[in-house]
């Protein structure tokens, strides 16, 4: 009997396909840092930054800020910001500073001598740190 059937495929054993290999990647070596470095990293950030004016004068009237100085103006500066205040003027024991609360930064320092008298524009906000 010669039957022929159209379409029809004889049965034949699996071929296996093979799949090409992945590209193989590169596998650089990143060196990470571990939680604890990256917090003591962020911790030590400044939160404030003096201009060139504000050190020059700083050192003109023979001013030296610590780290807790700089420390408590930055919190005060992060108060303003929080009020929404771009730029205050800060009245920290016998110093006069002005900031850009939006830019973090000192653009002047004066002591209390040189600041009597003194009229201060441009600012919207004010603050006092003990």
């Amino acid at each position: 009997m010669n039957v022929k059937m159209e379409g029809f495929l004889p049965q034949t054993a699996p071929v296996p396909v093979s799949r090409p290999a992945a590209p193989q990647r590169k596998t650089e070596t990143v060196q990470t840092d571990s939680f604890r470095e990256t917090l003591r990293r962020e911790i030590g950030k400044e939160i404030l930054k003096l201009s060139a004016h504000a050190q020059k004068r700083l050192q003109e009237r023979k001013i030296a800020l610590n780290d807790a100085d700089l420390q408590k103006i930055g919190r005060a500066v992060e108060q303003a910001a929080a009020k929404g205040v771009k730029d205050s003027l800060i009245i920290y024991g016998d110093l006069t500073l002005v900031a850009s609360v939006k830019n973090r930064t000192v653009v002047t320092a004066l002591d209390n001598g040189a600041a009597a008298g003194r009229l201060f524009t441009n600012i919207d906000g004010a603050i006092i740190v003990k």
